[in-house]
């Protein structure tokens, strides 16, 4: 699960899959007919049992032996299974791997030489066993130790069928090396398949955050200060006071529509739209505004754009709320730098420059925001009051006219 409460695909077991499939490698099965089809699965493999199998059944053992048998036998299958099956969902740990791979490996050769040469397929699920759950380079010496006690045990009357088995014992558990890798491999995929969900979520939560931060920052200043424009010309002036009441509303219709839009991911603000906003704000603040009439921005990336907008739309919530500016020059000018042609927007008034406690959150999230651009900021204090700057590369030179 997500933190905002959505299930992610590479966390639901049943995700894309039709009923009845093999569950993916290094997962448990979701549901009753997935364990069903791996029992089956993993059944298919037991064939090396029907010669054991068929032993006890045959008579040719004592009840007491016979009895012993089944009970060695049921053991051995027992946790073979357990081994092999857990191994594919949630491993045991080391020590309990260890501990069962020994009672397999004390199990097989014991039955084998108290009952014969049948027995000798037990040896093809130890390797198995040992192939599927041991780290790679102990199962290249367990495998072949696996097929070397194979057939001295068979050199107890059933040297012909141990040299048949030790190719078979061999490959088989070679192949399951192969086969644990490519689980471990799959589980690694799926993990970070994960943490690249995560990322891209708390990333988009960011850019949520940084776009409601500046969104709501700008207006409800804008509508805070309109407010009080009219509280203070009512009662004796309320035909501008209804002119402030109305500008208040269209405000916060446009922020709502601004919060959906940056809600959906599709708001991409413009430079000329934030110019006149910071004339109207500025000029409702009662601060004197020197902004550019209008700026040429042809072959200005969007992204570049969208990044001076959002940083001149937060120089001017700081100027209205913590600056007690009563002047602001906004400035738009292409310079040349060493790293290429370069549009920055210089935003400085003759206020305190807030409380000097140090970059808030709207700054952060502008640095980072430039930065994505390929720009930069530097904000500080000047001799008479505070002066931000942003820059973004541009694509291609042209002069920018700057109101004065």
């Amino acid at each position: 699960m997500t933190e905002d409460g959505t299930r992610d695909q590479t966390e639901d077991p049943a995700a894309g899959r039709r009923p009845g499939a093999l569950p993916p490698m290094g997962r448990s099965p979701s549901n009753r007919r997935e364990l069903k089809v791996k029992v089956l699965w993993i059944g298919v493999w037991l064939v090396f049992l029907s010669s054991p199998v068929g032993d006890l059944l045959s008579g040719d053992h004592s009840t007491r032996a016979t009895v012993a048998g089944w009970l060695g036998l049921t053991a051995f299958v027992g946790v073979y299974l357990s081994l092999v099956f857990r191994n594919m969902g949630r491993p045991y740990p080391g020590h309990t791997v260890a501990a069962l791979l020994v009672v397999l490996g004390v199990l097989a050769p014991v039955l084998t030489y108290a009952f014969g040469g049948d027995w000798l397929g037990l040896f093809v699920y130890v390797s198995v066993a040992c192939g599927a759950t041991l780290p790679v380079r102990a199962a290249y010496w367990a495998i072949p130790g696996t097929a070397v006690v194979m057939y001295l045990v068979g050199l107890h009357g059933s040297e012909h069928e141990a040299r048949g088995l030790i190719f078979l014992v061999v490959l088989i558990g070679f192949a399951m090396v192969g086969v644990g890798q490519l689980v471990r491999t799959t589980v690694e995929l799926r993990k970070a398949r994960a943490t690249v969900a995560q990322l891209a979520a708390n990333e988009e939560r960011l850019r949520l955050a940084r776009d409601l931060h500046d969104l709501l920052g700008h207006s409800l200043s804008l509508i805070t200060l309109k407010s009080e424009l009219a509280g203070r010309m009512l009662p004796g002036r309320p035909d501008e006071a209804a002119q402030q009441v109305a500008d208040i509303e269209r405000v916060s219709r446009q922020a709502l529509v601004d919060v959906r839009e940056a809600v959906t991911g599709y708001r991409r603000p413009r430079l000329s739209v934030e110019l006149a906003g910071s004339q109207v704000a500025l000029t409702a603040a009662g601060v004197v505004a020197e902004v550019p009439a209008e700026a040429d921005l042809a072959g200005l990336p969007e992204e570049a754009e969208a990044a001076l907008a959002w940083a001149l739309r937060e120089a001017v919530t700081n100027v209205v709320r913590h600056s007690g500016a009563d002047r602001c020059v906004i400035q738009l000018l292409r310079r040349q730098t060493l790293d290429g042609p370069m549009l920055e927007l210089c935003v400085e008034d003759n206020g305190s420059g807030g409380s000097g406690a140090g970059p808030g959150n709207g700054l952060a999230g502008l640095t980072e925001r430039l930065e994505k651009a390929g720009g930069a900021l530097e904000a500080g204090r000047v001799r008479h009051g505070f002066r931000l700057v942003a820059r973004v590369p541009e694509s291609r030179g042209a002069d920018v006219g700057s109101g004065a």
